[in-house]
């Protein structure tokens, strides 16, 4: 029997994925990943087996034989593997839970999410770390922590998020800036100022920030790295730069030398409780639940 050693459940998942949604972009979506990078796992996965698995053109994606006889065997084998992994978490049943939550959102937000969590899971241990602009993912890419508080996008192919509270854009300004007296501002009116931008290792969520998307394809011009919203703050009151940044702020970091306008034309920012469905035990699944069930009673906007 031939072996295919280098067939991982991550590619399986790709491939099942693509062959439900019949669509790169649905698919990537569904996966937390690019399309770029789906479509190099699919065609990797290909030269492996030796087969193609899709006939695709520039206006459709559709399976082949090979992919649609296979299709369901994969089904199959996810399905087995989920249940052995819930079956493992259910005998482990570690009462340790690593939280991690991205600066800026465990003000108050982590604390109304893990109201009662003491007196509901006496048995269970919580540990919460702060993470900086550095790790938007709070520690989950890496394994660190088996939940996480944090502001999507983030480059997490495997993770499973819901989405707690909404905020809208706001533009940081020093307070001398000719239009930080405005009520409101369009981000066309700020893509040519200095900005202050998250560290490198931020990836996607470092582009999403500084709205690399209604940039057309232009680099901002980026005055300085931040890791933290102090040192944002402080940055953007010297008059380096500007930075983008949630509703929130205004309320958690306002201070002299800087002044907030709301940005019009951006859409809504979401935070969200993240998780990797293959790595979360029992006790992180219950306080999982948990969090959503205190999100759904109360949930926060700015």
């Amino acid at each position: 029997m031939r072996s295919f050693p280098d067939v991982n459940l991550r590619a399986l998942r790709y491939f099942e994925a693509l062959g439900t949604e019949l669509n790169y972009r649905r698919a990537a979506e569904k996966l937390f990943i690019t399309q770029p990078a789906l479509s190099s796992a699919i065609q990797n996965l290909e030269r492996t087996i030796g087969d193609r698995l899709f006939d695709r053109d520039t206006r459709s994606v559709a399976l082949t034989a090979t992919g649609r006889e296979w299709l369901p065997h994969v089904r199959k084998a996810l399905a087995e593997v989920d249940s052995a992994l819930e079956a493992v978490a259910m005998l482990v049943d570690y009462s340790h839970v690593r939280l991690g939550y991205l600066i800026g959102t465990g003000a108050d937000l982590l604390f109304q999410l893990l109201d009662s969590v003491e007196r509901v899971f006496p048995d269970i241990t919580i540990e919460t770390v702060e993470y900086d602009f550095s790790d938007p993912t709070a520690g989950l890419a890496s394994g660190a922590t088996d939940i996480a508080l944090l502001r999507p996008p983030v480059d997490v192919p495997d993770m499973e998020l819901a989405i707690v509270a909404e905020e809208t854009w706001v533009a940081c300004l020093p307070r001398a800036h000719p239009l930080a007296g405005r009520t409101e501002l369009r981000i066309e009116e700020l893509l040519d100022e200095p900005i202050v931008v998250a560290p490198k290792s931020a990836g996607r969520w470092r582009e999403y920030w500084y709205a690399a998307d209604a940039r057309g394809g232009k680099p901002p011009i980026i005055a300085a790295e931040a890791a933290t919203y102090e040192a944002e703050t402080t940055l953007v009151a010297r008059g380096v730069g500007l930075s983008f940044t949630t509703s929130s702020m205004v309320r958690l970091y306002d201070r002299p030398g800087i002044h907030f306008v709301p940005i019009s034309n951006r859409p809504v920012s979401y935070t969200a409780i993240a998780w990797r469905p293959e790595r979360l035990t029992t006790p992180a699944r219950r306080l999982v639940e948990h969090m959503l069930s205190s999100s759904q009673q109360e949930r926060p906007t700015d």
